[in-house]
């Protein structure tokens, strides 16, 4: 063997051999039971041996595994002890956007995947007001869209593209394009649409729809108060009559209905964002569980139609063969 085995590897084989159940098990880890059966095989063949037999009726650990169990618990708890001893066992606070998003997946899929290590979440409502908090010291990570945020923040962070969201249409149950599963862009000519404008949190969400919007008959809702929480959200979008320009990934609003956008399609790119310089083993668990992810969920995929505003493409190297970029620091961090 001529390395030591990654800890990932090594904490999918004890949750495996803890669960004796691959579907259980990939629950746990938050990924794809085929990624985590990839996975295993890969620890198999860097050891060599074979640590699980596998049945259509159970999962039973070998007698290398059984003997590798103790072994592989050590090395983690090491891990764990080398993060407390240089200082890296502080909380990584992370910002999210919302409880359902694409961060707060990755939190969990993290959180799964390196339990010792302590996550705290925070949930401002866009990327600039995040990064705002970054610079300030009082965020670590954040996820969202990184064109359209002032240069002066983008300045004091390194970021990573992990996901293609689909953009969507929230709209009340009863309007006109409801009953469609998806709707044309140009149906929406003369339509009003929510998208955060007046929210300096936000910034960049709204600079995404003025360009989307742009030459299409769309407009974008006047600048309105920063609306806190999903029961004003609802009744301030339901008085003003505005229909809310969102992502696939959205909190479910009774009595409205969410309709992906098409021809185009437009994507909403979202990256992990983290403070330059940053060095924490959390970084590193949320860098790792996030490609895991956008490799199993295909999040990196852009569809045949695909729309993207030229802001993001610079900013995020998009090449023309639709391969995935990397922001402002190519390499992620030690630790």
């Amino acid at each position: 063997m001529p390395h030591p085995p990654d800890p990932r590897l090594l904490r999918a084989f004890v949750v495996v051999a803890e669960e004796l159940h691959f579907t259980r098990a990939a629950a746990r880890l938050y990924v794809a039971q085929q990624a985590l059966s990839r996975d295993i095989r890969r620890l198999e063949r860097e050891l060599s041996v074979t640590l699980f037999v596998r049945t259509t009726r159970q999962v039973t650990l070998t007698a290398e595994g059984a003997a590798l169990l103790p072994h592989a618990r050590r090395v983690l708890a090491a891990y764990a002890d080398l993060a407390a001893a240089s200082g890296a066992d502080r909380p990584l606070l992370v910002d999210v956007s919302a409880p359902a998003s694409t961060g707060q997946r990755v939190l969990d899929a993290a959180r799964a995947a390196v339990p010792d290590l302590e996550f705290v979440a925070r949930f401002h409502s866009g990327l600039a007001g995040a990064v705002a908090g970054i610079a300030a010291g009082s965020v670590d990570v954040s996820f969202g869209r990184v064109a359209g945020l002032d240069p002066a923040l983008l300045a004091h962070v390194d970021h990573r593209l992990l996901r293609y969201e689909r953009v969507a249409v929230l709209l009340p149950g009863d309007h006109r394009l409801a009953p469609l599963p998806a709707v044309p862009l140009a149906a929406l000519a003369g339509e009003t649409l929510y998208a955060g404008a007046g929210n300096a949190e936000t910034v960049e969400w709204t600079d995404y729809a003025r360009h989307l919007f742009a030459g299409r008959g769309v407009h974008l809702a006047p600048p309105y108060p920063r609306i806190e929480g999903d029961a004003e959200f609802t009744r301030v979008v339901r008085r003003r009559g505005w229909s809310v320009l969102a992502s696939e990934v959205f909190t479910d609003i009774p009595g409205m209905v969410l309709r992906p956008l098409t021809e185009p399609v437009p994507l909403s790119p979202v990256s992990l964002v983290w403070r330059r310089g940053l060095r924490h083993p959390g970084l590193g668990a949320l860098l790792a569980v996030g490609a895991e992810l956008a490799a199993s969920g295909d999040w990196l995929a852009r569809p045949p139609g695909a729309w993207l505003p030229e802001a993001d493409a610079a900013v995020l190297r998009v090449v023309s063969d639709g391969g995935p970029a990397v922001g402002s620091a190519g390499r992620p961090p030690d630790g």
